[in-house]
């Protein structure tokens, strides 16, 4: 460590207890006002004795007579002077206490401060060191007065960090926050690396002029937030997988119900049909349980159709997104008979799963809403896509409602929604006011 060297600036102005430095009263100035003050009258004295004598001799008074007059001048000047001497050192007297319990009061609050306090001044030495300084960095104070403050940064943001002062004081604001947005990093005696938020301030002139910067160490709020940002990472990994272990679920059902249940329906109704062919004269009473038998059978294949496709369109699968959609948008008309349209911008648009799924999900859902409780004449459903995103828009003319409005219970739709974009890194934005419509949507980031 090298030996503290001369800062150049007034030390007067650092309170004595932060910076181990002690303060003295007495100044050129100082000595200067007392060597005026005793002078002073001397000086008016030898004008008035002059001043005298020649108006006494314009009098005719006699020599005794004018040594007697000037002697009494001169005690009266002298009385008069030490009264102004003494006042004055009275004075100088009770203001270097009250500056002196002053700095010791500033002293005492810098020092019981939490957070590290450091001043520099114009050259970026250290002229003021804080307890809490010595802690955050584990430098003691005595060494570190004079220091450059280069030695609490590391040596990669070193030369950054003076330009961002110096420009600071070029500018003349009175403080800032360093950083911005962003955490700075200081570094301990021991070479230790440590995340910080500062502020600095500035003050004085020229010479004069001095920065302080007040800092913070975060290392445990930084961890705790890392902590934090893993869990979330964890949570949502697990919830994406879990979402994709039931596509995959409602995927293998659908295609059992599609393949297997709804074949073997068919199966059954063509068995029933040969029965009735058959059969050479069969009752009435027959003929009727057989047909009512087919219109079962017709409903419960067409149920297991509807079902399937509910829990997974075989189309989304095996054509993709778009034609997906589009049964989807004509599916909605026919059962709402709600005119809908939709507007594709990339006619080569081809998306694959988890994207797809999360789509054709949220389209679904908004689509289903819509027709229980918007009341709307018109949707628009758009799908548009850039280099790195994909948007599906779904707009209606319906009744709207408030978004302050409480959620109905065991109402999650919009909750799906949100958490499906989520899942991908995207968003998912509502906005709606009562008797304006309704306008969701969807923004996910992928790669072409």
């Amino acid at each position: 460590m090298r030996v503290p060297h001369s800062t150049g600036i007034d030390m007067n102005q650092i309170s004595p207890s932060s910076t181990g430095a002690k303060s003295s009263s007495v100044t050129p100035d100082s000595r200067l006002k007392r060597l005026l003050t005793i002078l002073g009258p001397a000086l008016l004295l030898a004008g008035v004795t002059v001043v005298l004598t020649a108006f006494a001799a314009t009098l005719g008074f006699y020599r005794t007579e004018m040594l007697i007059i000037a002697a009494a001048v001169t005690g009266a000047a002298l009385v008069f002077a030490t009264v102004l001497l003494y006042r004055q050192a009275a004075q100088q007297r009770t203001a270097k206490r009250t500056l002196d319990d002053v700095e010791a009061r500033i002293g005492g609050i810098i020092n019981s401060a939490m957070d590290a306090i450091i001043t520099i001044d114009r050259h970026q030495h250290i002229v003021l060191f804080n307890d809490a300084a010595e802690q955050v960095f584990r430098w003691p104070r005595a060494a570190m007065i004079g220091q450059p403050l280069d030695l609490l940064l590391p040596a990669r943001f070193r030369d950054l960090h003076q330009q961002h002062v110096q420009r600071f004081g070029d500018i003349g604001a009175t403080s800032r926050r360093m950083g911005a947005n962003t955490i700075l990093t200081g570094l301990r005696a021991n070479g230790e690396e440590f995340p910080v938020e500062a502020s600095i301030s500035q003050f004085g002139q020229g010479k004069q002029k001095l920065y302080t910067v007040i800092l913070r160490d975060v290392t445990e709020r930084v961890k705790a937030e890392d902590a934090l940002r893993r869990s979330k990472e964890e949570l949502r990994e697990l919830a994406a997988a879990a979402h994709q272990l039931r596509e995959q679920e409602k995927r293998a059902i659908a295609r059992e119900l599609h393949d297997e249940l709804a074949q073997a329906l068919t199966g059954l109704k063509m068995d029933v049909a040969w029965i009735k062919d058959k059969l050479p004269a069969p009752p009435p009473e027959i003929v009727n349980k057989l047909q009512n038998m087919e219109l079962l059978l017709d409903d419960t294949v067409a149920a297991t159709r509807r079902i399937s496709a509910d829990l997974r369109p075989m189309m989304l699968d095996d054509l993709g997104l778009v034609p997906a959609i589009e049964w989807l948008v004509q599916n909605f008309i026919e059962r709402t008979g709600i005119h809908c349209e939709f507007i594709l911008t990339d006619p080569h648009l081809e998306l694959h799963d988890p994207h797809a799924t999360s789509l054709f999900r949220s389209l679904q859902e908004s689509l289903t809403n819509i027709g229980k409780h918007a009341n709307a004449g018109n949707v628009n459903v758009t799908l548009a896509s850039t280099d790195d995103t994909v948007t599906l828009s779904v707009r209606d003319d319906g009744v709207g409602f408030s978004l302050q409005s409480p959620r109905k219970p065991n109402s999650y739709g919009l909750i799906g929604l949100r958490e499906r974009a989520y899942l991908l890194g995207g968003t998912a934005t509502i906005e709606s006011r009562p008797g304006e419509g309704t306008c969701i949507e969807v923004r996910l980031p992928f790669t072409l």
